[in-house]
């Protein structure tokens, strides 16, 4: 009962977010640093020119990770930083700042988990065409090799992409992210596919390159629906909306709350798991998929999948907030407003701790692969007491309830393998800039100091007792 022994505890960060030295040793320029310049695009017209510094700071943060006693750490690579016109000339300064970090990390005990590409798509490539081109794929291999090349040595964790729906969604649909586009959606699907394709090759890079046995998988968007009650209907009418396409868009869906930053209303969509999910997993586009993208899917060339459905040996999720599920009077699933005054965190999403029960025990019966949380956590309305201390107890109590869900479905037989909270620090969140606090450690901007929250020595303990405290 409970979790495994050798339970990943761990938290999550992304490169743009924390780095900051935007200009710094030859780094090239990403899509978020042109993106930020044009006023409007962040609240308050912010950027990660400096973030939290961690490109300085770096010692300080794997501190604040050995005091919290996290084993793993999810970071990301910037490719602009590793190769500045994202094909062509290495940036040896780049690659040499990944080195240092990972032997620190393993000096302090923690494992590295590296995301390959977490959103900070070089400016040059975007300016090809980005995952628009069709050579988009190769330059993504490319890539890969040399970070391989020189971490693999150490690194045998690896998640190719992070969530594919948001950039995608926000990045080339609705406009909000980076790179800022509002493509038709047969162009939408090109550059999904692309990024499929991506995936696939990516995987095959580090498989080809890797100097040790390597664990590889990826971390999208788990969409997770809960059925409304226990009942055999309710469950099987959630499991359905969480694999279905088209009548079932999650992302249009009324009880979805649509924030500022992606209020934009679509006929179609890519937020959903099985678009993404199927092809790398079970080798195919989903039919109902298929049918309700009709001729706006792109031609899919006779190779395609075989490059796509790579093996993989984890299935990761990023997993927030959760749809409530229904089944009507015809079984079909319908979605469940949630009632007035539901608890909400400071980023105005739903709190849901089920989502952590059934988002992995579906995805661990649908593609039957050991299931590691890759982010999960929330936004808070922190600051510094008069205390010095920074006291966040509604995170606490959203992490305990969504940490016994989790535990739940270990319980039952779910292989969940870890959990990476996100996110270790306060940092810069997107189109929200640095006003949302995603952190369980305090970052103060002006001065870059580091504060443990009490949420972080409450997940201390947390990981101590192997969640046996709970």
């Amino acid at each position: 009962m409970g979790f495994r022994k050798d339970f990943v505890w761990g938290v999550a960060t992304a490169a743009y977010q924390i780095e900051g030295a935007a200009y710094e040793d030859g780094k090239g320029l990403s899509d978020w640093d042109t993106f930020c310049k044009k006023p409007g695009n962040i609240w308050n017209n912010q950027s990660g020119d400096i973030a939290c510094d961690h490109y300085h700071h770096f010692q300080d943060d794997i501190d604040a990770m050995k005091q919290i006693g996290v084993t793993g750490y999810r970071m990301s690579i910037s490719w602009s930083r590793v190769i500045p016109n994202g094909t062509g000339a290495v940036n040896p300064k780049g690659l040499a700042f990944y080195d240092q970090l990972v032997d620190k990390l393993l000096a302090a005990g923690i494992t590295p988990y590296v995301t390959v590409f977490h959103w900070d798509y070089p400016y040059e490539l975007s300016c090809r065409g980005g995952w628009l081109n069709p050579d988009s794929s190769d330059w993504f291999a490319e890539y890969t090799k040399v970070v391989v090349d020189r971490l693999s040595d150490r690194v045998t964790n690896w998640m190719t992409i992070n969530e594919p729906q948001v950039f995608i969604n926000h990045g080339h649909q609705v406009g909000t992210h980076a790179p800022g586009l509002m493509l038709p959606f047969p162009d939408v699907l090109r550059a999904a596919h692309n990024t499929l394709l991506a995936h696939g090759k990516c995987v095959q890079a580090i498989r080809a390159n890797s100097k040790t046995k390597c664990r590889v998988g990826l971390a999208p968007v788990g969409v997770a629906c809960i059925p409304a009650t226990d009942s055999p209907a309710d469950i099987a009418a959630a499991k359905k909306a969480m694999f279905s396409i088209g009548s079932m868009n999650i992302w249009n869906s009324s009880s979805v709350n649509k924030d500022a930053r992606a209020n934009a209303v679509v006929a179609k969509d890519i937020w959903n798991n099985t678009w993404w999910m199927d092809p790398m997993f079970l080798g195919k586009y989903p039919e109902d998929g298929l049918n309700f993208y009709g001729s706006d899917v792109p031609a899919i060339r006779e190779k395609d999948m075989s490059i796509i459905h790579q093996p993989l040996d984890f299935f990761g999720a990023n997993i927030y907030r959760g749809e409530t599920i229904r089944a009507g009077k015809d079984g079909q699933p319908e979605f469940v407003k949630d009632p007035v005054g539901h608890p909400l965190t400071a980023y105005h999403w739903g709190v849901a701790p089920a989502a952590l029960y059934w988002g992995p025990k579906n995805f661990y019966e649908r593609y039957k692969l050991p299931v590691y949380m890759t982010e999960n956590g929330m936004s808070n309305v922190d600051w510094v007491a008069q205390d010095g201390k920074v006291h966040d107890p509604q995170r606490i109590d959203f992490l305990h309830r969504y940490l016994l869900q989790l535990r739940k479905a270990s319980d039952e037989g779910v292989d969940i393998r870890g959990y990476f909270q996100w996110s270790l620090l306060d940092n810069f969140e997107w189109a929200s800039g640095f006003r949302e606090r995603f952190g369980i450690v305090y970052t103060d901007y002006p001065t870059q100091k580091r504060i443990l929250k009490d949420s972080a020595l409450w997940y201390k303990e947390v990981i101590k007792s192997n969640g046996a405290n709970l």
